[in-house]
């Protein structure tokens, strides 16, 4: 990163967060959730009795920080987090956070990402929010490929362009008309400029934007950053293969499969149908994708009767009793809505999902079988269910 964006980081760490929060919420999200891990890295299948060792690279403030040591903490199992961000300000928030946790496992440096193989290597590495930020985001992507394990996985994001509408046009004027400014001036001065904005402009139709409306940092990081490349998912595959990476996977794989926008299927190669169906939502404000070293992609293990399956976000039993209704099952995401009919027979089959059992025990005829099958293919591509051995042997 330049020193303008080291600057930035050091006025505005980002996102903002107060350490005393933590004491009464876990910010969760994708990627870097274990189990989400688990699912699209190692088959649903890793040996969660050997430690992890993980790098979060780009740490910022520390939310993926906190989200993958909380959660294996939470789940007895080991690791050791090496946290690495440029940013002193944004190192200090991320280790107070952590002790209020009462967090042990992290080693926390102030440094860059391109040495990341310094450190290594790493059976998964975390990267949010940064690698659109670096003046060669490929050398990003070959640095953290070149500090993984064999057998190691990246979960990664980066700003996608089509969901962004409006925020390019306002970087570059402010860029131009600001860049001689200290951060906090330019702040100042962007805002007085953005309130005589008219209403028409692109970025203020943009209804899924709103991290303007989060604070400075916030603010600043969408509107006055110096340095951001959006991605096409297209782009996004050509950098990791370049990297010597493959893409393995989405956690809302739904919304890459343009099929149930379109009257045929589109004929088209598996990226340029993902391609397709970005371009065709025009939603994305981000992609979020998990990549593991070339020729190492395990499929999930969609179909497999010793899957153990997790819900996210979803209680089991509440989601068994409105399915026993007979509605089937409506998600919504990223500005789409998605119906699933799941058979009501299937309301038991998901009451019985605990991190604990597998399949096998979940559905055990064939008759079961078929009714796992369409929660199967509703909850695994939305994101809402993932296959981990994550709890297996844990009381």
């Amino acid at each position: 990163m330049t020193d303008t964006v080291r600057a930035q980081y050091e006025a505005f760490p980002y996102p903002e967060r107060k350490p005393t929060d933590e004491r009464k919420r876990l910010i969760t999200g994708s990627p870097s959730l274990p189990v989400e891990m688990d699912h699209w890295l190692w088959g649903g299948a890793r040996d969660w009795s050997q430690p992890l060792k993980a790098l979060v690279a780009g740490g910022g403030t520390g939310d993926a920080l906190i989200q993958l040591a909380q959660k294996l903490t939470d789940a007895g199992r080991s690791y050791d987090i090496t946290y690495l961000d440029l940013s002193q300000a944004s190192r200090r928030i991320a280790e107070k956070r952590a002790e209020v946790r009462k967090l042990s496992g992290i080693t926390f440096v102030t440094g860059s990402l391109l040495d990341a193989g310094d450190y290594g290597p790493f059976d998964y590495i975390d990267c949010c929010g940064v690698l659109h930020h670096l003046s060669d985001p490929q050398a990003g992507f070959n640095a953290l490929a070149g500090a993984l394990k064999p057998d190691g996985g990246i979960g990664l994001m980066v700003y996608a362009p089509h969901g962004r509408s409006g925020v390019y046009p306002l970087q570059d004027a402010f860029n131009t008309l600001l860049h001689h400014l200290p951060p906090e001036k330019q702040l100042k001065a962007a805002k007085r400029v953005f309130d005589r904005l008219p209403d028409a402009h692109p970025f203020k139709r943009n209804q899924r934007l709103v991290d303007h409306k989060n604070g400075d940092a916030g603010f600043y990081d969408l509107l006055l950053h110096s340095q951001d490349r959006p991605f096409t998912i297209t782009a996004l595959i050509e950098v990791l293969n370049a990297a010597g990476l493959d893409y393995a996977g989405a956690p809302e794989a739904m919304l890459y499969d343009p099929a149930p926008l379109l009257d045929d299927p589109s004929g088209l190669d598996p990226v340029a149908d993902m391609q397709l169906a970005e371009d065709l939502r025009g939603t994305f404000k981000t992609h979020i994708a998990y990549a593991c070293p070339k020729g190492q992609v395990i499929v999930p293990p969609l179909g497999r009767p010793d899957a153990v399956p997790h819900l996210r976000d979803m209680d089991a039993a509440a989601v068994a009793n409105h399915l026993a209704k007979g509605q089937g099952l409506t998600i919504d995401t990223a500005g789409a809505s998605f119906y699933f009919d799941i058979p009501a027979q299937a309301a038991p089959l998901v009451a019985r999902v605990d991190g604990h059992r597998p399949v096998a025990d979940i559905a055990p005829s064939e008759t079961d079988l078929r009714h796992w099958a369409a929660v199967e293919a509703a909850l695994c591509p939305s994101g809402l269910m993932h296959y981990s051995h994550l709890l297996v042997g844990q009381g």
